[in-house]
């Protein structure tokens, strides 16, 4: 599989460049990478495997909706695999990896007054790789990567919405909060923060799409706002 497809591919998706329910022309990404289809397709059945197209028989391959009850389901899996990572990182995490986690946290306070998506998202996925090196586990990381993935769209959609500090303090505090747990050596508590965090990052994307009632089974993510 080329790998340098693969992860630009991955990252237009995933940073919406490519809207959910887009068909993508296999003729016009190959004449752009400057590759047969058959490479273009590896890729294309990679990304299926990832949760983040659909291969449809006679049509093409489609980027995968964000469908909310979908959604549900894959948070419920990642409060616990995010949980075991907390533990984990904080069984094996060296001074090298507390220095790294207290640099990132300073990297927090710009943003506060200015409202730079990929600036946030680029802060979340840095410390997310601070805990899986510390963690050591490969595995692990491959199966949180990918729920993560499958999740992050949801996230973006709705950082638009709600105010903007309020997702900068709570990934602010879930740093510091992880500090605090590493320098204590309390795996438990960085497990049960790292799920009860991931817990309230949820139920703020659930608010700010759906106010306070329940989420339809049936419902869908649009890219964008329905216009009244």
């Amino acid at each position: 599989m080329n790998k340098e497809i693969y992860q630009l591919l991955t990252q237009r998706i995933l940073f919406l460049e490519y809207e959910p329910g887009q068909i993508l022309n296999e003729k016009v990404l190959a004449d752009e990478f400057g590759v047969s289809r058959t490479p273009l397709r590896e890729v294309f059945s990679r990304l299926e495997w990832d949760g983040l197209v659909r291969i449809l028989p006679r049509t093409g391959t489609m980027v995968s909706e964000i469908e909310f009850p979908k959604m549900m389901h894959t948070y419920q899996i990642r409060f616990e695999v995010e949980g075991l990572l907390g533990r984990l990182s904080t069984i094996q995490f060296t001074p090298e990896h507390l220095a790294r986690m207290e640099a990132l946290a300073a990297k927090c306070a710009p943003l506060h007054d200015h409202r730079r998506i990929r600036d946030l998202v680029d802060i979340d996925i840095e410390f997310r790789d601070i805990l899986f090196a510390a963690a050591d586990n490969p595995v692990l990381r491959d199966m949180s990567n990918q729920l993560y993935h499958q999740t992050l769209r949801l996230w973006l959609v709705t950082l638009s919405r709600g105010p903007w500090v309020e997702e900068v303090r709570a990934l602010h505090d879930e740093i510091l909060a992880t500090i605090a747990a590493w320098k204590a050596y309390n795996p438990a508590r960085t497990e049960s923060m790292r799920r009860n965090a991931l817990v309230s990052h949820f139920e703020r994307i659930r608010s700010k799409y759906f106010g306070h009632s329940t989420a339809p089974e049936a419902a869908v993510f649009p890219l964008k706002e329905k216009e009244n």
